[in-house]
């Protein structure tokens, strides 16, 4: 019997796909409650983090992890249960914020807004306060513990003391970036559903699609219904390009070079945490739950510096076997353009030399961009190329006003 394709949908990470936002009177209710109680104030990658634990791109998590939990994520990359999972999921405060707290008591989590307010994100039901090794965190997450790894330095600065417990969602954050792209899991399986699609590749992404991306993204379209293109929105390193330049440069290729009905666009407002090898596993199982059956996993896949081998985000899913996760992982090596072979091949299919190979690190990219050049057409789409040139500028103008406004409010009256 021919099931209808909504029914065929991938199941969520652990069978069930989270949802711990609150809405209606109950929601009015909690955010009544919420004004009377304990104040937690939340680190950029926690605000990401509360949002993505409530509409269950972190399935099977209901909140912040407890002390075993957290243990085992770090020994095993499981959670008790023997779910696969790879990074800690949790909440810091400082020594003194911690000791003021109640195990058992509700706790309100507060974004602090970019003008100093309180808003309201969410409720926590502390069921345990904990310390932790954060050289241990490192070394298992990131493979090293130089604070010149942006994950480790986040670690080494944040709070000595872990809050856990169940979280429910009552108010977004206060600046929703690209509200009409934030698709939440189950809002992406309704239009998959809508289209059709059965076989959904993702492609997670924190740059610029390039020549080599649109190469991989389309070989993997040949084999699947639909691409859900799903750049990552949350904190990044100051020098990554902006997000908004970034989804510019986005929706330029996609109108020009995709098939439209074969590609949906969504942002993924996670926070980067550059772990590498356990990050790909970590963005494998939240695309699982957004409903997508394959996911792209490339060269250096979540890394940053020289902290991780080229391919180890490829080997890293051997240390799981097929039935711990759903979701297929195509794994492509490093893509460039050949001037013999007159296109964009990889090294599995290129006979030539390297000195035939058009390649620029990311650093060259950002060099030429800050400089006002446009980027090769073989490296990427001149469409592509002038959105980040004019994007780049206006980011460099910005931050020249913001250098004036400050300096005019420092000086003497």
């Amino acid at each position: 019997i021919m099931m209808p394709a909504a029914i065929r949908q991938m199941t969520p990470h652990g069978g069930v796909l989270v949802d711990r936002v609150l809405r209606g009177v109950v929601r009015e209710a909690a955010l009544e409650r919420a004004q009377s109680l304990p104040k937690v104030y939340l680190s950029p990658m926690a605000v990401s983090d509360l949002e993505m634990i409530a509409v269950g791109a972190f399935s099977p998590l209901t909140g912040f992890m407890d002390k075993l939990t957290y243990q085992t994520v770090l020994d095993d990359m499981r959670l008790p249960n023997g779910l696969a999972w790879t990074v800690p999921v949790t909440l810091a405060v400082t020594s003194a914020e911690a000791a003021a707290l109640k195990e058992g008591q509700e706790i309100a989590l507060i974004e602090r807004t970019a003008e100093g307010a309180d808003h309201i994100m969410g409720i926590l039901e502390l069921a345990e306060k904990f310390g932790y090794a954060k050289e241990e965190e490192a070394a298992a997450v990131y493979r090293t513990t130089e604070t010149a790894h942006p994950g480790v330095a986040r670690l080494f600065a944040q709070g000595d003391v872990l809050l856990a417990g169940s979280i429910f969602l009552l108010n977004r954050p206060s600046v929703l970036e690209f509200p009409e792209l934030r698709h939440d899991p189950a809002q992406a399986r309704r239009l998959f559903a809508a289209n059709g699609w059965r076989r959904i590749v993702a492609f997670q992404t924190r740059n610029p699609i390039h020549r080599a991306h649109e190469y991989i993204q389309k070989v993997a379209l040949e084999i699947v219904d639909g691409l859900f293109l799903h750049p990552l929105v949350g904190e990044t390193k100051s020098d990554d390009i902006p997000a908004d330049v970034r989804i510019e440069s986005y929706q330029a290729i996609l109108r020009d070079y995709y098939p439209p009905e074969r590609v949906l666009l969504g942002v993924y407002p996670a926070a980067m945490r550059y772990a590498g090898p356990r990050e790909a596993i970590f963005h494998a199982i939240a695309r699982q739950n957004y409903g997508c059956t394959h996911f792209i996993v490339g060269r250096d896949h979540a890394g940053v510096g020289r902290y991780y081998g080229t391919y180890d985000a490829h080997y890293i899913f051997d240390e799981f076997l097929p039935h711990e996760l759903a979701i297929t992982p195509l794994f492509f090596e490093h893509a460039f353009f050949c001037t013999q072979c007159g296109t964009i091949v990889s090294p599995k299919i290129c006979p030539h030399d390297k000195k035939y190979h058009i390649v620029l690190s990311g650093s060259q990219v950002r060099q030429m961009l800050e400089a006002g050049q446009q980027l090769p057409p073989e490296f990427t789409r001149p469409e592509v190329s002038k959105v980040l040139v004019e994007g780049m500028a206006r980011k460099r103008e910005e931050e020249i006003r913001k250098e004036e406004a400050k300096k005019a409010s420092a000086a003497p009256a």
